[in-house]
């Protein structure tokens, strides 16, 4: 029951918060860091599970699981699962949920107990769907998602946060029915081969669907996925978002909601539709190119700070989208570690570009400058993540870029060079980034206070994982493993049955 209990902690600990906000603002915020760190530990306890071998020595392919019925007369069912694949964006998920809690300490201070409410709700969700094996389940847990975003966005964002809530709601509500309906495609298919309804993924798995079908039914998925992730051009919903979202709201979006499209088109889209997926793969790859020189450039061309960091997810999530596409090992492991390193090395500019906000009350890069000598402690840590972000060795997400362009050189040199120019390009927005917010002539005569030893410990933190996932990325790419060799076996699949 421990995968239940992941979630039903933070459902219950949201109901928590929002009734603890009768006896003080203090409440909701204490009740959120508990209800996390029971997760954290048993997430942990998971974790070294694992690297024991005594989850996966038990169970076979899954690390721990959970079955029960639900609707049985459709073949709908509670079925939680978790492996190597999913416990590492689950700890991911979970850490920076509790990161979340921290950032949003001072910031947050109207209606304390819903948004606390709302963020563990949003969180619960987002573990629902790394956990959810039954499709039916999937989706309900995808668009428990949108809701509490929705909220996080409409009431605590900044200027246009109406707008921004808006569009997103819009743009993955449209998206997800695209998926409901491949579903339920998939579904009737598999009924009409076997006489059985079922939701159950591994049942799905291998289903006999003629080519023209799958490509169909890939498509479903693909652009809920996409849109989540963000591939362009189904990527315009996020800079406003991003912009207009409060700072906890923003690290949830970059670090978290957009790997859940990442992990849905691992975990579904091409082991459903492996022949499909083969035949895509060349579009996914150059829009997953596009993406990285795209978003690279739009970053450099803002002049809004926090919007320059949501066109950075852009780039980034290209290569996650060029790794998955191009099928083979060392892809695939790069796009994970990338997916895993984006959301510690955004989320945290997201942090810091939330904390400067707070302190001078502008995003204008233009009435920025010379920021390094009023908060030199807010200047490092910045300098740190910028040159996480352009890819520098030592730092996780060289190892995740590096990964995808030897894997991507595997299937395509000319895209693994086009790919490897946005490497430049994100030298330059970032060096840019630290040179126009914290060097140059000061306009603003700056007296800030830097940042708090709260602030310094979510920073230490999120420092350490970096640098550790740089340095030594092998226990993630271990962990990882098993799953993904599984991914790449259907990316390598033919066509199951010829067109009928």
């Amino acid at each position: 029951m421990i995968l239940g209990a992941l979630i039903g902690i933070l459902v219950l600990g949201g109901l928590l918060a929002w009734i603890g906000d009768r006896w003080g603002r203090v409440w909701p915020r204490w009740i959120s860091l508990v209800a996390l760190f029971i997760d954290l530990v048993l997430s942990l306890e998971l974790r070294v599970r694992d690297s024991q071998g005594v989850g996966l020595a038990a169970r076979g392919r899954w690390l721990s699981e959970l079955r029960l019925e639900w609707i049985p007369g459709w073949g709908i069912s509670f079925h939680l699962a978790m492996d190597g694949l999913s416990l590492l964006l689950v700890l991911l998920t979970v850490f920076l949920g509790i990161l979340s809690v921290g950032c949003s300490w001072t910031e947050i201070r109207e209606q304390v107990g819903f948004f606390h409410f709302n963020l563990l709700w949003v969180l619960a969700g987002i573990l629902g769907v790394f956990l959810a094996m039954d499709l039916f389940l999937f989706y309900f847990f995808w668009e428990m998602m949108l809701v509490p975003m929705y909220f996080l966005i409409a009431i605590w964002g900044h200027e246009n946060r109406t707008y921004a809530a808006i569009k997103f709601f819009l743009f993955t509500q449209l998206s997800g029915l695209l998926m409901l309906v491949a579903i339920l495609g998939l579904v009737f298919v598999h009924h009409g081969a076997t006489g059985v309804y079922t939701f159950d993924y591994t049942d799905l798995l291998g289903s006999a669907v003629g080519p023209s079908t799958a490509i169909w039914l890939l498509l479903g998925f693909f652009v809920a996925f996409a849109v989540k992730l963000p591939a362009v051009p189904l990527h315009t919903w996020l800079p406003d978002a991003h912009t207009e979202a409060p700072t906890a709201g923003s690290v949830i979006l970059a670090g978290l909601l957009l790997k859940t499209g990442a992990y849905g088109l691992l975990r579904f889209a091409v082991p459903l539709f492996p022949g499909a997926a083969r035949s895509f793969a060349p579009i996914a790859m150059v829009l997953g190119v596009i993406g990285i020189l795209y978003g690279a450039v739009l970053a450099f061309a803002q002049t809004d700070l926090k919007r320059l960091v949501a066109y950075t997810s852009v780039s980034h999530l290209g290569f996650v989208l060029l790794g998955i596409f191009a099928g083979n090992g060392l892809a695939l492991q790069g796009a994970v570690m990338q997916m895993i390193c984006h959301g510690i090395s955004t989320g945290a500019l997201f942090i810091i570009v939330g904390a400067l906000q707070e302190r001078i009350h502008t995003r204008d890069l233009a009435r920025m400058g010379g920021l390094w000598a009023a908060v030199p402690r807010m200047g490092g840590v910045a300098m740190v993540f910028a040159l996480a972000s352009l890819g520098l060795p030592g730092l996780g997400n060289f190892v995740g870029e590096f990964l995808v362009l030897v894997g991507a050189y595997q299937v395509s040199l000319v895209l693994t060079i086009v790919a490897a120019v946005g490497l430049v390009a994100a030298t330059v927005y970032a060096l840019s980034l630290i040179q126009r917010a914290f060097h140059g002539p000061g306009s603003g005569g700056w007296r800030l206070p830097d940042l708090t030893v709260r602030d310094m410990a979510i920073m230490t933190a999120l420092i350490a994982a970096i640098v550790w996932l740089g340095i030594y990325p092998q226990p993630i790419l271990d962990t990882a493993g098993p799953a993904l060799q599984g991914v790449e076996h259907y990316a390598a699949t033919p066509l199951l049955v010829s067109e009928k």
